[in-house]
């Protein structure tokens, strides 16, 4: 089979492959992670498996706005991963989408991770009070372990970005000036070349980002 018949065919093996992986990650983690398999080729219908249901959706409801902006802009990141995110009854989660292209290049699934973050708090309250430090001493500095990494400056510049469903350089003008002043709010100008960093992912200048902190 040749033209277009061989490429539908190529892309419904390759969606076909995935959703054994879907299926597989949500048995591994029941009642903890759901999985999702949405099939961008018919954005109308694009839920193709859902495995471990949290959420409350079926197979054949509509793309969320994260799909719909990959069907648009096949630029958009590959992996966008532990974003925040929140199921319809309110239960906090943390997500990860990840893309799946085909040959072409072009993006025909993405594969999504919701994990309810809600079941983890007892034990998280439970750690927090394990590792909890004296806070009597308030004459001494702070450390700081280690700089920043450019890869979790990366992370949180695309998490933002993707709570707005697009990329950081699609952001507008606006939203570009707060994520800025929200990343130096949150210290992140004290690592080296975070102005650069920053200036790339966003395409804009250094002097730009600088003007944005004021």
């Amino acid at each position: 089979m040749t033209g277009q018949g061989a490429v539908d065919d190529a892309d419904e093996h390759l969606i076909a492959e995935a959703e054994k992986i879907a299926v597989a990650l949500g048995r591994m983690f029941p009642g903890l992670c759901e999985v999702v398999l949405h099939d961008l080729r018919d954005p109308r219908h694009a839920v193709r498996a859902i495995e471990n249901n949290l959420s409350g959706r079926q197979v054949g409801d509509s793309a969320t706005e994260l799909g719909l902006a990959r069907i648009a802009d096949p630029r958009y990141p590959s992996v966008v991963q532990n974003y925040p995110n929140r199921f319809p009854d309110g239960r906090p989660a943390k997500s990860t989408s990840i893309g799946i292209r085909n040959s072409a290049g072009e993006y025909v699934a993405a594969l999504c991770l919701n994990l309810d973050v809600s079941v983890l708090s007892p034990v998280t309250l439970a750690l927090a009070n394990l590792v909890a430090t004296d806070t009597e001493h308030p004459e001494q500095p702070l450390e700081t372990l280690r700089d920043r990494t450019v890869r979790e400056l990366r992370q949180a510049v695309e998490e933002s970005a993707a709570e707005r469903a697009t990329t950081p350089r699609s952001l507008s003008r606006e939203d570009k000036k707060a994520l800025v002043r929200q990343l130096h709010q949150d210290g992140w100008f004290d690592s080296r070349d975070a102005a650069r960093t920053i200036a790339d992912l966003l395409g804009v200048s250094r002097a730009t980002v600088y003007n944005y902190t004021k």
